[in-house]
């Protein structure tokens, strides 16, 4: 990787305003076309109100402290608590400023090397979070889907035409799932068993004429899963069973947040709070082909849409700005406020990396 920080100009102002700008204006179409002053009259805010929205807004610290301490045992603790912050708040800065179908992994490497790791390290840091974050979605989906039943997940129907084919909202969550069982398991299997017969299977389809324009960036694929292979290979259950745990409790604490708003707003049975969790597992896939920075305006959308029934009449919308100025917003001001700090700290002279 070069020292020219191609990396940080994904960091532009202009994509920041973009992305506010964008967030805010689907927020308050949302605002507006929902907003009921007379449902707002009726509302009984009281403290128990204000309590769970500090826990919602606990759940994204749980979130993130979970994520740095994972990447701290990623690195083999090789990144301090300090610098784990600065870390994954700009790892989640580069996300939120990013198409979610093109997402911030070049740039994490960027960031996970500049903080001293070595460059073979840090992709095999990255690949590795995004194996268990696949993983527990996997593990997850299934699960839930037998405590709720699947007709329950699609309140909302959705069409999007992917690759020539029309789909609804229960085609798109089916196809987007089995998408991500099938890539997590070719790469878990090239990691963990054949990594040089997975980069030569690769160069050899991208030989094709279609494809041989992306064989280059095939073969850097293809060497990333042989270092980070490398990097695996021996690694004791106790890493396993640490790191999965901590992927278990940061998205675990991420879906909480919604349920916690809502507990806000009105009570929730236990079959409720289950059902919550589950359509924002639906929600996730949704967003995750957007094609705007970090879903901006499909994330409020979707929300509106899949969690409406649990939400009092009219503030559907107030409700979904609430849950991104929580969960969403505060990584791109904090990002914009660490990152020339962390620029500073990383890329002095004294302060030579190993790319």
């Amino acid at each position: 990787m070069s020292e020219s920080p191609k990396a940080l100009k994904l960091f532009s102002p202009s994509r920041i305003a973009i992305t506010i700008a964008i967030g805010l204006a689907v927020a308050t179409w949302l605002v507006v076309r929902n907003f009921d002053i007379k449902h707002f009259q009726d509302i009984d805010w009281t403290w128990t109100s204000t309590l769970m929205v500090f826990v919602a807004i606990l759940m994204m610290v749980v979130r993130d402290l979970a994520y740095m301490y994972r990447i701290r045992v990623l690195t083999d603790y090789q990144i301090n608590w300090r610098n784990s912050f600065d870390t994954i708040m700009l790892w989640e800065f580069a996300s939120a400023i990013s198409p979610s179908i093109v997402g911030g992994s070049g740039v994490a490497i960027y960031i996970v090397n500049k903080e001293g790791v070595k460059i073979g390290r840090s992709t095999a840091v990255v690949m590795t979070s995004a194996l268990l974050d696949e993983l527990f979605y996997i593990l997850t989906v299934p699960m839930i889907i037998l405590m709720v039943g699947y007709q329950e997940l699609f309140p909302v129907q959705l069409q999007k035409e992917i690759f020539g084919i029309t789909l609804g909202t229960q085609g798109i969550f089916l196809g987007g799932y089995f998408f991500i069982v099938a890539l997590t398991s070719i790469i878990s299997y090239a990691i963990f068993f054949r990594p040089r017969g997975f980069k030569w299977v690769l160069l050899q389809i991208f030989r094709l004429p279609y494809l041989r324009k992306w064989r280059h960036a095939a073969g850097d694929t293809g060497d990333d899963i042989m270092v980070t292979s490398k990097e695996l290979r021996d690694k004791p259950f106790s890493f396993w069973f640490k790191t999965f745990g901590a992927t278990l409790v940061s998205w675990t604490a991420r879906y909480w947040v919604v349920n916690f708003l809502i507990l806000a707003f009105v009570s929730l049975s236990w079959n409720d709070h289950l059902l919550v969790y589950a359509r924002q597992l639906v929600m996730w896939v949704i967003m995750l082909i957007s094609p705007t920075p970090g879903s901006t305006g499909i994330a409020e959308i979707a929300f509106s849409g899949f969690l409406r029934s649990f939400i009092p009449i009219g503030l559907a919308g107030t409700l979904a700005l609430l849950w991104r100025l929580v969960s969403y917003y505060p990584y791109l001001f904090i990002g914009a406020i660490i990152l020339p700090k962390w620029i500073k700290r990383t890329h002095a002279p004294k302060k030579k990396q190993e790319d």
